[in-house]
């Protein structure tokens, strides 16, 4: 299973912003292995960051290759101030149910691919 975290600083955002976003969040979720995702805001950075979750690693490429993301990369400089990207594998996860999460129901095998128990 992988993550990849898109953390940015934004800048204004306008009608092309929203529409291409939303092709892409389509895209995502009707990805096979697309697992689900999670968003967090820092008001004391003014940063954005969102976990977005796949069971294997071809799935997150076949989203970085999608035509909308590679339109958006193209034009990023108009809507963010700065981004980082970090794609990585992920070796665990638990809790204890109390709150919704993308991975919760989630097993992990040994070879590292994720199967839902949901």
């Amino acid at each position: 299973m992988y993550t990849s975290t898109f953390t940015f600083a934004a800048r204004e955002f306008n009608d092309e912003f929203h529409a291409l976003d939303s092709v892409i969040a389509q895209a995502a979720k009707s990805t096979p292995g697309y697992l689900g995702e999670e968003s967090w805001e820092s008001p004391s950075s003014g940063l954005t960051s969102t976990v977005y979750y796949w069971d294997a690693l071809e799935s997150l490429q076949a989203l970085m290759t999608h035509p909308a993301h590679i339109a958006a990369k193209q034009r990023q400089q108009r809507w963010l101030a700065g981004y980082q990207v970090v794609i990585a594998e992920v070796i665990g996860s638990y809790g204890d149910g109390g709150i919704t999460h993308p991975l919760a129901g989630v097993t992990l095998h040994p070879s590292g691919q994720a199967e839902a128990g949901r």
